[in-house]
């Protein structure tokens, strides 16, 4: 029975972080005894600590059987709303450790790799050298599990294309729009040619990220929008730094985001064919948690990201004044 309105208040009250902390721990050990051991607490500590915290707020918290514990639904939404009270925490201790010195603070962003290379590294170069105590954590991954890492706020924002409806509990802020590019080496002799149709490619050799990646699936898609069948990849390959290493050779085509052979600089030896395709460009964001908390640090780097993209937004033409 979930306690009343009026209860509410008094349950808060007698509710602590340190009783939180332990309830999402047990949950995340599965059993009271591994979490005990985590925590350096003895077991009936543990133990007490939830029978408290059920007394407090009037429901079972946790289900327990001889295989250990699971939370019951009164249980997932409090261990749900705890993770946003120690986040918000987390992100106020690194607002006070930048306010006291503005040299220092911490970021963790989430981008896929041809964003990390073209936007991350340039900004995290410029921020090392005004700010050289900053610290950054990259994790560099598909979207898809980019954005799992968001919703468990393991990142602070992600950095990505965005092919389809943004979810209402995300902000989203269109860095740039980013048209595909079917590149090659520049001395691969398609590379002297002034037009080329995809379908005069499709039986080339060609480099494709591995299926069920969320680049795959667009890669298939440019395929598709001009009525081929993806073609058989040469080469799959997940490490982008190793796929340009491979277009060198000038005997292998890929599909790349256009941003990333011109950012941070024009890449030497990679050229785009010039092959017309049928997808619209997309948009790269900057998206993070809807009324989180996002730290000074994060916003520095936010804006560098914004000063490092403004060569690819679209250049609005001043209106003469009428005379």
């Amino acid at each position: 029975m979930v306690p009343p309105n009026h209860a509410v208040e008094r349950s808060s009250q007698r509710l602590k972080l340190r009783d939180l902390r332990i309830l999402m721990t047990v949950v995340e050990c599965g059993t009271m005894a591994k979490a005990a051991e985590q925590l350096a607490v003895s077991q009936p500590v543990v133990s007490k600590t939830i029978s408290d915290m059920e007394h407090a707020v009037g429901v079972r918290l946790l289900d327990r059987s001889q295989r250990g514990v699971v939370p019951t639904a009164y249980g997932r939404a409090l261990i749900k709303r705890g993770i946003v009270i120690f986040d918000e925490m987390k992100q106020g201790l690194r607002e006070l450790e930048f306010l006291s010195d503005p040299a220092i603070g911490e970021v963790s962003v989430g981008a896929t790799a041809p964003l990390t290379a073209a936007i991350v590294t340039p900004a995290i170069d410029q921020l090392c050298r005004q700010y050289p105590r900053m610290r950054f954590n990259i994790v560099v991954a598909d979207s898809a599990l980019l954005f799992a890492e968001l919703e468990a706020r393991n990142v602070d924002f992600v950095i990505s294309r965005i092919s389809g409806r943004v979810p209402d509990h995300h902000d989203a802020e269109v860095l740039f729009h980013d048209e595909l590019k079917v590149v090659t080496g520049s001395k691969n002799p398609m590379a002297r040619r002034r037009s080329i149709a995809l379908t005069d490619l499709i039986n080339d050799r060609w480099i494709l990220s591995p299926p069920g990646s969320n680049f795959r699936a667009l890669q298939a898609a440019v395929f598709r929008a001009s009525g081929l069948e993806p073609p058989s990849p040469a080469v799959t390959i997940t490490e982008y730094q190793l796929r340009l290493e491979l277009l060198a050779t000038n005997r292998l085509l890929t599909i790349v985001p256009g941003f990333s052979i011109v950012l941070p600089r024009p890449r030497a030896g990679v050229m785009a064919l010039p092959v017309k395709l049928r997808l619209a460009p997309e948009p790269v964001c900057i998206i993070a948690l809807k009324n989180r908390s996002l730290s000074p640090a994060a916003q520095t780097f936010i804006e560098r990201v914004r000063e490092g993209t403004r060569s690819l937004r679209p250049t609005i033409p001043r209106r003469r004044p009428r005379r």
